[in-house]
């Protein structure tokens, strides 16, 4: 069934076309991912496809019961609204009845001995049980949970601007919706909830339109990748991995085309060079051919991503960090710290938000100092520092100007000298863009010049800070093989799994209390080889001093059931020990049909069901007794 059809859709910023005739369609049970380089279009297109731009031409149709649901990349908060109440913002009626609910919830929590609220707040209660809306509710709390989100009644203007893009993900996830709509939904969450949220979207029902640049992410939910690439979409059946095969057959034949092409011309050309006198019918329609061909527009990239930087020379000390310990807000992020950074080192940090690892970075280039230990340089050593934020940049600035103020020209490792305006070519900033302001750049351009901006220092050192965050998949390929061949440390913090796999030969991982345990390989070894927990605990909420995604949130008061968790934590072994029995005796059911189809296909929808009823019990089991161990530690 046929959800959103898309004919003919263009837009366009001045003289800059982002996309044009576009024609596409979003079928239920589709899972796409929307590609292309920083700058193409991907975020506008979801706008407009959204309604919150309007498109130049074309036309989007849409079921008048199709239900969307859009998360941008910049969500807007109520900085007033508890989390609860922000999550159920959504539009559906059974949101308008949550979100009714948590207000009320928290206009009590004010003035307990308003009886208008009580009022307000039973019969909103009494929709609730009606509708079955508590169960989304419960589901609200395992999603904040599995995304590190903890305190339901917290103010969101009292959070980081992390925390809050994950609640506004969570809010996206819980809204019932036939198209799910997604930009950059694994940035500012970590590797464990990336994971959590691969399974999450590849089980859901209903389709999924999303950019993403996590390429094990578009491997294991997607069935269908589209690219914008100048100007126009492509759509590939398949996976991440099909798609790249996909792309080199459809690039091999553009190529072999454009080689007929030009083999055609040079032909006409040599004809019309010796002298074909055009009085006949003939000869005039061989020069109107020749004219034609001449004009056609070719799909051939002429200009690839390359990154060429110098690096100066670096000496046999580089950077000894001895026993490091640094705090904040009474938890400990680093305790006892020590290692001695190698020449070639390459080396991924990974751990929970808000665990310490951007503090460690900080730490290394001198902008934190530590509580206790040293840190020591070496001479030779030029740090160059990506880090999440980006520096200040001044938006007037014109590209070519913004990079020359760092240098006018750079020698590369082979002895080239290569000017400023020929390696932001080499970035994909051609020459009609590198005269541009710096305020005409989408945020993934600006990310990607600002890289191009730290290697024009020729850095013999390299911390990165989620390099891969709102860098397209392109510009990150191209990174990686720089990075494979430069000749001097990198220490990079990211929750992109390829990207570690790729770089790493070692994982520094934060696993609580200041511990930093060391691994050998990438990502993929360390997830193999790392300590199991004896026992897992409660995610707590996200407080550290200096991570740039986590900032100090105000004390909460220790949580409690409500009255309606504490029923259902009374009864819930007793409902999933009836929905298991229930199971067994479908599946009993299944295995004695015999060849009765209709029988089966009945059977096998009830089993499907009973097995994601179980699932979310499950769910809920378990974070209804993490509660209440953490209730009972509290007492």
């Amino acid at each position: 069934m046929n959800l959103i059809s898309i004919e003919n859709l263009s837009k366009s910023y001045g003289d800059r076309i982002l996309f044009e005739n576009v024609t596409i369609g979003l079928d239920e049970g589709d899972k796409v991912g929307l590609i292309g380089v920083n700058g193409t279009g991907k975020s506008t297109f979801l706008k407009v496809i959204t309604g919150f731009e309007p498109p130049d031409n074309g036309k989007i149709t849409k079921g008048s019961t199709v239900r969307v649901e859009y998360l941008p990349q910049n969500p807007e908060f109520d900085p007033e609204a508890t989390v609860l109440a922000q999550v159920f913002k959504g539009d559906s009626p059974e949101m308008r009845v949550l979100s009714a609910y948590e207000h009320t919830l928290a206009q009590l929590e004010i003035n307990p001995e308003n009886t208008d609220e009580q009022t307000k707040l039973i019969s909103l209660s009494q929709q609730m049980d009606a509708q079955n809306i508590w169960q989304m509710e419960s589901e609200a709390k395992i999603i904040l949970t599995k995304l590190g989100v903890t305190d339901f009644s917290a103010r969101v203007g009292n959070m980081s601007g992390g925390q809050r893009k994950r609640i506004a993900l969570a809010s996206a996830l819980i809204t019932p919706a036939d198209v799910l709509i997604l930009d950059e939904p694994t940035n500012h969450i970590d590797n464990d909830m990336v994971m959590w949220l691969e399974q999450y979207l590849a089980k859901r029902k209903g389709a999924l339109l999303m950019i993403t640049h996590d390429r094990y992410f578009l491997d294991r939910v997607v069935s269908r990748i589209i690219e914008i690439d100048k100007g126009k979409l492509y759509s590939y059946t398949g996976n991440y991995s099909q798609f790249l095969e996909l792309k080199l057959e459809r690039e091999e034949q553009a190529e072999s085309s454009e080689r007929k092409r030009q083999n055609l011309l040079r032909n006409e050309l040599a004809w019309i060079r010796r002298g074909a006198q055009a009085r006949s019918t003939k000869q005039k329609a061989r020069i109107e051919r020749f004219q034609t061909i001449s004009q056609q527009n070719t799909d051939i990239s002429d200009s690839k991503l390359e990154i060429q930087a110098g690096s100066s020379r670096l000496g046999r000390k580089i950077i000894e960090l001895e026993s490091i310990k640094q705090g904040f807000d009474n938890r400990v992020l680093i305790n006892d710290f020590s290692y001695i950074v190698l020449k070639n080192d390459r080396v991924g940090i990974v751990g929970p938000n808000g665990s310490g690892k951007s503090t460690l970075l900080n730490i290394i280039v001198g902008k934190i100092a530590p509580d206790q230990g040293m840190v020591d340089i070496g001479q030779t050593v030029k740090l160059g520092y990506f880090s999440q934020e980006s520096r200040e940049m001044d938006e007037s600035l014109r590209v070519i100007d913004y990079i020359k103020e760092e240098a006018n020209f750079i020698t590369t490792m082979d002895g080239t000298v290569i000017s400023a305006s020929q390696l932001l070519e080499r970035f994909l900033f051609g020459s009609n863009l590198q005269w541009n302001p710096i305020a005409k750049l989408s945020g993934g351009e600006r990310r990607r010049l600002f890289l191009l901006r730290i290697l024009m220092g020729s850095p013999n050192v390299l911390l990165l800070d989620e390099p891969t965050n709102d860098l397209d998949i392109a510009t990150l390929t191209i990174l990686e093989d720089y990075l494979e061949t430069f000749p001097g440390a990198v220490i990079t913090v990211s929750h992109d799994r390829y990207f570690l796999d790729r770089i790493a030969d070692k994982i520094f991982a934060f696993e609580g209390n200041g511990v930093i345990t060391q691994y050998i390989g990438g990502y993929s070894a360390y997830q193999d080889n790392r300590r199991l927990p004896e026992a897992e605990p409660s995610p707590k909420p996200q407080k550290a001093g200096n991570d740039t995604d986590n900032k100090p949130t105000s004390a909460k008061q220790p949580r409690k059931f409500t009255f309606k968790e504490q029923r259902e934590y009374e009864q819930i072994d007793d409902i999933i020990a009836s929905v298991e029995e229930t199971l067994a005796e479908i599946q009993r059911r299944i295995n004695t049909a015999g060849s009765n189809f209709e029988l089966l296909q009945q059977l096998t929808s009830e089993e499907q069901q009973l097995k994601e009823k179980l699932d979310t019990l499950l769910e809920r089991w378990t974070y209804l007794n993490e509660l209440a161990e953490e209730i009972d530690n509290a007492l």
